[in-house]
């Protein structure tokens, strides 16, 4: 879902253009004066356009450290003889274009579209969107919950209590069997299930082959419903281990030092202790509206250290940016810290 009204995307895309046309070439007297023009119109476009002329910065600053230049900054070498002087000005629109495109995709967040696909919506009983975590009692009396960007079904019958999750990752504190309740409980997801030997465990889902499980009371069992290319394709967890599971490796142990924070999010917050700063970003892109990006790769390295509550994370994105030390610049959903 994207917060930009109709007005707002036509500013972005047009400072993307001039962004785009002001790198690759000088502009003629005539552009010059249009640029003029379109900036006096409105006190946003001048904004706007110095955002898209910062992100294209640090675009040509990551490409040159991540990959080897090509297009504009290649080696100057013959591969074709140049094309006729009546198709140059059209590829070069076009290639203005497509670059105004992909400057545009970056500047909107279109590329980080939000929230549980509709398919997706419409086979669960549950989901949360982007930034909710919600918490959900079943008719067992089972609680399950849920992640931000997560989904699930159910599947209770006479004989099993079976959820599947769809998307994202859930806490089950299950109902245990007893006299009145004879059912196992069984999460089914990416290919395994697995079965509460006890009462509180996690299931992630990570891809479409490929989940992972913390036990955090008593025990579970986790089986591949085919088996495993290489490896175990089932194991039973303890309370305090976790493992990852998918086909080709399949049921292998985890050294997650401490579930309680790995399931921060269940409390209403996210935990950090000694990680990159490209984690903690790419963890408050999951919760927060819009988009955090980084201006270098040297800042995503920095370690940061802390507990943020997600009902304040913008009061976090600003207290990491004053303790790193860090600028940031704000526009139309999109945050960049360099």
């Amino acid at each position: 879902m994207n917060s930009q009204g109709p007005q707002e995307r036509s500013i972005t895309e047009a400072a993307a253009d001039w962004a785009v046309r002001l790198h690759a070439a000088p502009l003629s007297a005539a552009e010059q004066a249009e640029l003029q023009q379109w900036q006096a119109e409105d006190p946003r476009h001048v904004e706007a356009l110095g955002f898209a002329r910062q992100t294209w910065a640090v675009l040509g600053d990551l490409a040159a450290q991540d990959i080897e230049p090509v297009a504009l900054h290649a080696p100057h070498r013959v591969l074709a003889p140049p094309p006729p002087l009546s198709q140059r000005p059209r590829r070069r629109r076009i290639w203005r274009r497509a670059a105004s495109v992909a400057l545009l995709l970056l500047a909107v967040g279109v590329a980080g579209v939000q929230g549980p696909h509709l398919w997706l919506r419409a086979q669960a009983d549950y989901f949360t969107s982007k930034g909710e975590v919600r918490s959900v009692q079943l008719m067992d009396g089972s609680r399950v919950q849920l992640d931000t960007d997560s989904a699930i079904a159910l599947d209770f019958d006479e004989n099993q209590r079976h959820v599947r999750l769809l998307a994202g990752s859930a806490v089950f504190d299950v109902a245990p069997m007893g006299e009145q309740e004879s059912r196992p409980f069984v999460v089914e997801s990416a290919g395994g299930t697995t079965r509460a030997l006890g009462t509180r465990f996690v299931v992630g889902r990570e891809g479409a082959q490929q989940a992972w499980v913390g036990v955090l009371q008593h025990s579970v069992a986790v089986n591949l419903q085919a088996p495993a290319h290489s490896g175990p394709s089932q194991r039973v967890l303890e309370e305090g281990q976790s493992a990852r599971y998918n086909p080709l490796t399949g049921v292998v142990a985890l050294d997650l030092p401490d579930l309680q924070r790995a399931t921060g999010w269940s409390r209403g917050v996210l935990v950090f202790d000694r990680v990159p700063l490209a984690t903690v970003v790419e963890q408050l892109n999951r919760y927060r509206p819009g988009r955090v990006m980084l201006g270098s790769h040297d800042l995503a390295l920095r370690q940061v250290s802390g507990v943020f509550r997600l009902d304040m994370l913008d009061a976090a994105l600003s207290t990491l940016t004053h303790e790193l030390r860090v600028q940031r610049f704000d526009l139309a959903g999109v945050s960049l810290i360099y």
